[in-house]
């Protein structure tokens, strides 16, 4: 595949080697269904007395895995082997963590088609957003590496102080905190698993790793990756099981020093809360998920913007926190794009997401399924219009897993909840607006501020840049409205409600996040000094011998 990067950007005309890969990867991985992997503990397997049952969204007889049900003490039994294994791997050189994390991402990248199948069939991803997530997560896991060592190590002179008679060193080094807690989430498992893992390697953390339930399988193959890059024991521990057992004994226990998490705005805060009740602050890393707008001006290209807008709105069944939620359109360009909107959307292809013609697979369980019929049910009796979808999928293999129709809506209210509430499905709202004033104002009264798009003019993209709230931004892009971003080019974080830290995955200031600065001061006598001491310091004289032996004898005749 020389010649072609694989990014969320690219993805849409890929080699056809890629596909290949893909495919013999399935058939092998479906011919092996059903095994049991345990949890990695200290740099050993270890197994629970109960099991999870990992069951595909994409056909719920498929059996994907049986990994194991932990419980607080597993929790506890994790977070000491990596108390334990700190503070050797902290003193281990930044140039030797950096060796080993570019290892795990080499890994990673030769295992992409097995890794990106498994993905499929587990989050219920295309096949191309599978294989995009597996890419990012080398390419986030080396970007860390990259700002390691671009940085030195992050061990920096600072100024020297003018002191009369001495000299100065200041030297900021920053250190890594000790245990981090990652708890990731079930759209992007890998990404959002690796990203923060391999920033809290290179930082000299420890780290254990809980993935969500529903996406146990591929973070336990992700562990694997790790330890077959050669890891000390101890250093990486995974854990699986329920978040109220297991996950809260991870948040509670006092030896955790630092956590990342990726999820619902409700569960980062009680997160946020619970972790802040200690006896001194730790560090904690959110992102909290997004409402994103796309504002479509009058003098906007069409095609693209409905291009756009489509691949976020319906990329990964919409449960994307990037995912454009919600278009803002100026009127005289309203009619047009709804109409190129629901043309797209019915060309969509939805079906097994192992399959390359697919576009839409299932949403990732049961719990989703409903909410989708929920919130249809409650945008029909608001008032609001199915422009496309509004039903989940029967017949066939739709009866098998859990499908839910893209749906785009137009005439709900905007007073309407749910043009704030982030429903994480294929649901998208269009709204009619006046102006762009109008459009801005609606876009930036929300909880969030994770993505947003624009297409229109460049002087109106400028100040659509000016005035936006969120983290990430695009403009005229068709490749996605609101979705895409990739380490090195496009750093991933929100403002307000979305993100904690205000520095972005992916970006030049994340990997800092994982440690902590020590500023060393060293006062040393001045060279002058020095040598004027040793000028005036009395040398040992032929008399001075003497009258010490003279002394000495006096006081052996005393005695």
């Amino acid at each position: 595949m020389a010649g072609f990067k694989l990014t969320y950007a690219t993805m849409f005309n890929p080699p056809e080697a890629l596909h290949k890969g893909f495919d013999l990867a399935v058939a092998r991985l479906k011919a092996n269904l059903g095994r049991e992997y345990s949890m990695i503990i200290d740099g050993k397997d270890v197994f629970a007395d109960e099991k999870i049952e990992d069951r595909s969204p994409v056909n719920t007889d498929w059996v994907l895995a049986r990994l194991q049900k932990g419980n607080a003490q597993h929790a506890n039994m994790a977070i000491a082997a990596a108390r334990k294994a700190f503070p050797g791997w902290s003193r281990t050189p930044w140039k030797d963590r950096v060796r080993l994390v570019r290892k795990a991402a080499s890994i990673i990248e030769k295992r992409i088609f097995e890794l990106g199948a498994a993905m499929a069939l587990e989050v219920g991803k295309n096949r191309m957003e599978s294989l995009g997530d597996v890419q990012e997560t080398a390419d986030l896991m080396s970007y860390s590496a990259l700002m390691m060592e671009q940085n030195q190590g992050f061990i920096k002179p600072m100024g020297k102080d003018k002191l009369i008679g001495y000299d100065a060193t200041n030297i900021s080094v920053l250190r890594p905190y000790g245990v981090w807690l990652i708890v990731s989430p079930f759209n992007f498992p890998f990404a959002l698993t690796g990203g923060p893992t391999g920033a809290a390697l290179v930082a000299g953390n420890t780290v254990v790793i809980k993935p969500a339930t529903d996406t146990a399988w591929i973070v336990r193959l992700y562990a694997e990756c790790l330890r077959d890059a050669g890891f000390p024991a101890g250093v990486v521990n995974f854990v699986t099981g329920p978040g109220s057992t297991l996950g809260q004994a991870l948040v509670d226990n006092p030896q955790v020093d630092g956590a990342t998490f990726t999820g619902s705005f409700d569960v980062g805060m009680k997160m946020f809360r619970d972790f802040a009740n200690r006896n001194y602050v730790r560090p904690i890393v959110l992102e909290l998920g997004g409402k994103n707008p796309a504002i479509v001006s009058r003098h906007a290209n069409l095609d693209d913007a409905a291009t756009g807008i489509i691949r976020s709105a319906f990329g990964l069944q919409g449960q994307k926190c990037s995912a454009a939620s919600r278009v803002l359109v100026e009127e005289p360009v309203y009619t047009d794009l709804v109409a190129r909107l629901k043309d797209k959307t019915e060309k969509l292809a939805m079906g097994d997401p192992t399959e390359r013609a697919t576009y839409l697979g299932p949403v990732v369980n049961q719990s989703s399924y409903n909410d989708f019929k929920n919130f249809t049910e409650e945008i029909s009796q608001a008032g609001g219009k199915f422009l496309t979808g509004g039903h989940v999928k029967t017949g066939g293999i739709f009866d098998k897993g859990y499908y839910c129709e893209p749906t785009l809506v137009t005439d709900l209210p905007f007073s309407h909840r749910l043009w704030q509430y982030e429903m994480f499905l294929p649901i998208t709202t269009i709204g009619r607006v006046s102006n762009l004033d109008q459009a801005m104002k609606i876009a930036n009264d929300v909880n969030y501020g994770l993505t947003a798009g624009f297409y229109g003019s460049e002087k109106e993209a400028e100040w659509f840049f000016d005035k936006i709230e969120a983290g990430v931004t695009y403009a005229n892009r068709p490749q996605g409205a609101t979705t895409g971003a990739w380490p090195g080019f496009q750093p991933f974080g929100g403002w307000k409600g979305s993100g904690a830290s205000g520095k972005n995955g992916g970006g030049y200031p994340y990997v800092q996040l994982y440690m902590h600065e020590q500023i060393r001061t060293l006062i040393r006598p001045a060279k002058a000094k020095v040598a004027q001491t040793r000028k005036m310091k009395p040398s040992k004289s032929k008399s001075t011998k003497k009258g010490s032996g003279k002394a000495a004898g006096r006081k052996s005749k005393r005695a």
